[in-house]
């Protein structure tokens, strides 16, 4: 049993219900997905178990299964389930599977019936417009394949055969582009468009030639055209035809774009997706938790604007209240400490007993940083930052704010004897008695945080490791 069906076979143990597709709220008036009836009849079938499954954005869910019957048939009926528009699939234990689609409003009665060996490539069915289009797409495709690869074995003149096989190609195109302009309100038109390239103009309407950044904001802008992101059933299709595609717009064409560029796309993009309920909570899902989790220093900021944005506006009722509030408080607290912004005013005492002030430091830069000796990471990172900043210290009139982030009894100890051992003579800060509670405001959950502040001290940076601060300063200051 291969790896897929492995998991597939796992999610039916694990899951009572695929993405939401089951159990769901039954409907005012008559639905033709509210309930099914799937019947498969394989002509010499040597499985004995069948699954039934759909794909969800990047993942497969296996939620139904079914039995050979004494007839020969595999039968999947639920009588209450919804089932919500989208690719599905029939899978058998050995691995061999087949698609098919759910998609507008027919009744979901279908009986499909093939012969083994390779009873996927044989697909008929009786009840069902929609696949009827698809496997008879499948089966041309197919078909020019095995010409394909039969050309290939016969030949002797590889040229020729690569001539051979353009011409095919070419044939396939065209027939694809039959399927769509013939049966343009079909499952197979939306998965076929949707991996659609835009063709980006090299001149504007005047004719003057298009610069490279506007060419790419034409391709950012016109990525997601030939994709129905008002379309319910594209969360669920294969990983390539959504879901792989978000994440190459996010991951490659946005890749180190400025926060607010990021956050101008990700706003077009949602809004695309408004209209379908499913797509709309994907994607603020996806993207919100992709940029919490983010390393990148300013990506913080696009994670605050989704919280305030979607869910705080109360967008996101699929949320429980306490998910809500603790993403609302995570959002205002990282607001105060976005790059750009003031750092919050800090006065502590320092390790003789003196209160210092953080704006009292009147230093071109202030590096502020939270740490403590029982820390693992900080136990390397804080002398190799040492290190760094005494270099640029005095050449780029930089100050060091270090506060204790475990003021206790038996940390001081350790603190003292870790400053000494490695002659931190920084302003070294007790953090047990503060102005304010600095663990929240900060929120300084894991040590070492370190921060990077101008003259006034407004945030420059932050996330900081011993070499990304020399790197940061270095680009300030203009060192090679």
């Amino acid at each position: 049993m291969n790896k897929t069906v492995k998991s597939i076979i796992l999610s039916l143990l694990l899951v009572a219900f695929a993405a939401g597709n089951l159990n769901a709220s039954p409907a005012k008036k008559k639905d033709p997905h509210k309930g099914y009836r799937f019947t498969l009849f394989i002509y010499g079938c040597e499985d004995s178990i069948m699954y039934l499954g759909n794909y969800y954005a990047g993942a497969t869910y296996a939620f139904d299964t079914a039995k050979l019957s004494p007839k020969g048939m595999f039968v999947f009926e639920n009588k209450e389930a919804q089932l919500k528009p989208g690719l599905y699939f029939f899978v058998s234990q050995s691995g061999d599977y087949v698609e098919f689609a759910v998609y507008g409003n027919e009744k979901l009665d279908f009986h499909f019936d093939t012969e083994d060996p390779g009873w996927q490539n044989n697909m008929r069915v009786k009840g069902s417009k929609e696949n009827e289009i698809l496997f008879s797409y499948h089966q041309t495709n197919r078909a020019i394949y095995a010409q394909i690869d039969s050309a290939k074995r016969a030949s002797t003149d590889s040229a020729a055969f690569e001539t051979f096989r353009r011409n095919k190609l070419m044939q396939m195109d065209s027939i694809k582009e039959a399927y769509i302009a013939n049966n343009p309100n079909s499952l197979l038109a939306l998965l076929m468009n949707a991996t659609r390239e835009p063709s980006i103009p090299t001149h504007d309407e005047a004719g003057n030639k298009l610069s490279d950044r506007e060419r790419w904001n034409y391709y950012m802008d016109h990525f997601f055209d030939y994709t129905k992101l008002d379309d319910d059933a594209m969360i669920r299709t294969p990983d390539m035809i959504f879901h792989q595609r978000l994440v190459n717009y996010l991951d490659k064409s946005l890749r180190n774009a400025p926060a607010e560029m990021v956050i101008e796309y990700v706003d077009k993009l949602i809004e695309k997706a408004k209209p379908s309920k499913e797509n709309f909570r994907y994607l603020v899902h996806t993207i919100a938790e992709k940029y919490l989790q983010s390393n990148i220093m300013s990506y913080d900021a696009v994670y605050v604007h989704m919280i305030k944005k979607y869910v705080e506006t109360g967008m996101c009722d699929w949320m429980s209240p306490t998910t809500i509030d603790e993403n609302v408080k995570r959002a205002n607290t990282w607001e105060k400490i976005l790059i750009g912004k003031p750092a919050p005013p800090l006065i502590m005492k320092d390790i003789n007993g003196n209160f210092q002030s953080l704006y009292a430091q009147k230093s071109k830069y202030t590096l502020l940083i939270f740490w403590s000796p029982t820390c693992g990471h900080c136990k390397t990172t804080i002398p190799d930052l040492y290190k760094r900043y005494a270099k640029y210290k005095d050449s780029c009139d930089i100050t060091a704010y270090a506060v204790l982030s475990e003021p206790d009894e038996e940390t001081r100890p350790k603190w003292r004897d870790f400053i000494e051992k490695h002659g931190l003579d920084w302003i070294n800060i007790d953090g047990g008695e503060a102005n304010i509670d600095w663990h929240e405001v900060y929120d300084v959950i894991t040590t070492p945080q370190i921060f990077l502040l101008d003259k006034d001290k407004v945030i420059l940076a932050k996330k900081l490791s011993a070499e990304s601060f020399e790197g940061v300063i270095k680009i300030l200051e203009g060192i090679e």
